[in-house]
């Protein structure tokens, strides 16, 4: 193994087997996905920025899911972006290594961000009266920054394994971004503990977590049950719907990933799932949160109208 060893200083991303033109009409197509998630995320933080109204714990931690869409698609996308314009664009060794550890971040951070939500949901519906006392701003904070480290730690263990491993070739990277085990198969040596180390990762947290985000939603909905007025139901479930759509996209897919069934060339297949959770996630998310939740819509209508008021009186004024 030695003597085939060869130092690795950047990496070929393989990206899609397309022709010159589908390239080009996706370019155009994912640099619309791309722009509409930064808009999206970036209105649903300004939002919840400027409206005192959304200063509470459930927008405190939509917050931090938009500002992890963000962070996720600017990640990967851009890369993705360059590749389909000129294929097999190298990427630096350290490059490579940063995009896969930032990438384990927020992956792991969004789905904790997840679990946090339902709970937050939980105590607002089965526990209204507590509510105020139970999620107070230094919980809120504890829960918010503890999903962030987790994220840090997990993906550190992750990469602290990968580092000493040798890397002799073939350099290319059969992913439209540095994805971990993509990376993986690049190494000389025996990876079988790295293997095992995402594995039982993703399918205890994934059991884990879809777990307490099932505990929590049965209870919630044993309390709605119990509500006598149809408004009042409606109102309980329309503050949860928007929650239920971002958790069955992110574990839904989450779940073909890790622990589905494999059909044809599952490289291939894990390479549009992840297109699809790297790009269209991030993306559909502030459209749920904006389409099926009043308050945000409330927001967002009082905002516009202030900016009429404000161009109108600059009219009169000149």
């Amino acid at each position: 193994m030695g003597g085939n060893q060869t130092s690795v200083t950047e990496f070929l991303l393989v990206g899609f087997p397309l022709s010159p033109r589908m390239r080009v009409l996706l370019f155009g197509l994912f640099s619309l996905f791309y722009a509409l998630t930064l808009l999206g995320n970036g209105v649903i933080l300004g939002l919840i920025s400027l409206d005192s109204r959304l200063h509470t714990p459930m927008y405190f931690f939509l917050s931090n899911l938009a500002t992890v869409d963000i962070a996720y698609a600017c990640n990967t996308v851009p890369q993705m972006l360059v590749n389909l314009l000129s294929p097999a664009q190298p990427i630096s060794f350290a490059g490579c290594l940063t995009q896969t550890f930032l990438f384990l971040i927020f992956a792991l951070t969004e789905s904790f961000l997840l679990v946090v939500m339902s709970y937050d949901r939980y105590v607002a519906i089965c526990l209204p009266l507590r509510y105020s006392i139970i999620m107070n701003w230094n919980v809120c904070l504890t829960l918010a920054v503890t999903c962030w480290a987790v994220g840090v730690l997990l993906s550190l263990v992750h990469l602290l394994l990968l580092l000493p491993l040798p890397f002799c070739g073939p350099q290319k990277v059969n992913h439209f971004f540095c994805e971990f085990l993509a990376v993986l198969k690049l190494v000389c040596a025996d990876t079988h503990l790295n293997e095992v180390m995402v594995l039982s990762g993703a399918v205890s947290a994934l059991v884990g977590q879809v777990s307490a985000i099932v505990v929590s939603y049965s209870h919630i909905l044993h309390a709605v049950l119990k509500i006598q007025s149809a408004e009042g139901r409606q109102k309980a479930f329309s503050t949860c719907s928007s929650h239920l759509c971002v958790v069955g996209l992110y574990y839904g897919i989450a779940m073909i990933l890790y622990i589905g069934p494999q059909h044809g060339d599952p490289q291939e297949q894990k390479k549009y799932l992840l297109l699809f959770h790297s790009l269209f996630n991030p993306m559909l998310n502030p459209l749920i949160y904006s389409l099926r939740n009043r308050e945000v819509n409330a927001a967002l209508r009082r905002r516009l109208k202030r900016k009429d008021l404000c161009e109108s009186s600059l009219i009169k004024n000149n």
